[in-house]
């Protein structure tokens, strides 16, 4: 393949992902938002955050994992010009997870209640627990914004997901400006205000969605016409047996960090603190990847719909190009500035050395870690999941985790070894996901 080939895959790319792009940014900003005005408050808070987050996550990302199963079947159906099958897809879709969201907010909230048994400083559960409540609370309209999201990426519009999510984190920052540090008259109210400022702005998400609907006479029509379908069990099955597998395959992942920042409790309140600042900032430059990612999933879809596996192909590796492209580069900068970027969460100067330490394993595991978000990507359009499932369960929680432990408690190098698990866990899955894919690229060829 010679680069001019590429150059029309890079552009179509580029513009379906760079709104996707910036709706991930948006809401890893949220989170990174929370963490500089609470890392300012102490490092007590921050550290209550990290746990807090860290389990509150496992639920949130396989939720959006079984909305995702949307996608490709949406995305299908529009490439092969169905609009009425892609409205079906739409009605069943809301159905499905409207019951699975309020389902996963009631097991979250029984969550709640083994907090105290995960071995956290009393301290920092002191702090975690009503901060994890509110996070629960914004549960159900974050997944249905979720659902509306996958079904518009689906048909191809990624720019109106890309505003709501934007508009939400200037509600969460100036919501937790005045709750966090008690400002207009309002108690200073520290990670409990930042937990209130999160669940604001998630319950706007749905509602802004519902204004640009409204408002929108071609977006409109999608809902109307939906109203006049009927839910049927095979749509919905069919939707479950792509979106289970994915959300499980993505509570893997998450779970696997999760066991991480439980682990780095089991060290002291500061390596978990540093965990959050490198974590936070890993995340960041990951939601680039993500977005970049989602868009494959869009366009392998819509390439499956026209048979077209040619363009497939090229289209899959024009995005990891950008993808290992924009991962090298952030690891340059976490290697030349990884004593700079932590003093944006933390004065504590032993926080600001461990964060420090931590961000240059990241620097190497960001190409794994976008290698593996392509190739995933790709798979999920071509709606494979259930094989990435298992990978994905391998890969993170029987090799990485292990080789956390490993590092961390016997081979004793401390905060650093429960990273060259993260590392080990996602080299070997995306070599894994890349062999996958290579493989089924070719049957259909």
């Amino acid at each position: 393949m010679k680069f001019q080939d590429y150059l029309p895959f890079y552009r179509r790319n580029l513009t379906l992902a760079l709104p996707i792009v910036l709706s991930q940014i948006g809401q890893v900003t949220v989170s990174l938002a929370d963490n500089m005005m609470v890392g300012h408050v102490g490092t007590t808070e921050l550290a209550a955050a990290s746990f807090a987050n860290s389990v509150f996550m496992i639920g949130m990302v396989f939720g959006m994992g079984v909305t995702m199963g949307l996608t490709p079947l949406v995305g299908k159906a529009f490439g092969q010009n169905q609009l009425q099958k892609a409205i079906v897809w739409l009605k069943n879709g809301i159905a499905a997870h409207l019951t699975a969201s309020v389902a996963l907010t009631a097991l979250m909230f029984s969550i709640y209640f083994f907090l105290p048994f995960m071995g956290q400083p009393e301290n920092v559960l002191h702090l975690a627990r009503p901060y994890y409540l509110l996070l629960c609370a914004s549960y159900l309209p974050f997944m249905f914004f979720f659902t509306l999201k996958q079904f518009f990426e689906g048909i191809g519009n990624t720019k109106i997901a890309m505003q709501i999510t934007l508009s939400a984190n200037v509600i969460n920052i100036a919501v937790n400006y005045v709750f966090i540090f008690g400002k207009f008259g309002f108690p200073e109210m520290g990670l409990l205000g930042a937990g209130i400022g999160t669940l604001t702005s998630r319950i706007c998400m749905p509602l802004l969605f519902a204004y640009f609907i409204l408002r929108n006479n071609r977006f409109k029509r999608y809902f109307v016409f939906a109203r006049y379908q009927k839910i049927f069990k095979k749509d919905i099955v069919a939707l479950l047996r792509i979106g289970i597998p994915i959300g499980f395959q993505l509570i893997v992942e998450v779970a696997a960090f999760a066991i991480g920042a439980v682990m780095m409790g089991w060290l002291g309140e500061t390596p978990l603190a540093a965990h959050q600042v490198a974590l936070g900032l890993a995340t960041f430059t990951y939601m680039i990847s993500l977005g970049i990612s989602q868009a494959n999933t869009i366009r392998v879809s819509h390439q499956m719909g026209d048979k077209d596996y040619l363009s497939l192909r090229r289209a899959v590796f024009a995005s990891t190009h950008l993808v290992l492209i924009v991962m090298s580069l952030s690891a340059l900068l976490f290697i030349l500035l990884r004593n700079v970027l932590p003093l944006m969460f933390s004065t504590d100067e032993n926080v600001i050395q461990a964060a420090a330490s931590l961000l240059i394993i990241a620097a190497v595991f960001q190409l794994f870690d976008g290698l593996q978000v392509i190739m995933q990507s790709s798979l999920r359009g071509m709606a494979d999941v259930t094989t990435p499932m298992l990978i994905a369960f391998i890969a993170y929680l029987l090799i990485g985790i292990p080789t956390s432990t490993v590092f961390t408690f016997v081979l004793n190098a401390g905060p650093q070894g429960i990273w060259y698990g993260y590392l080990v866990g996602l080299g070997t899955a995306g070599i894994l996901f890349y062999i996958r894919f290579m493989r089924l690229l070719k049957r259909l060829a």
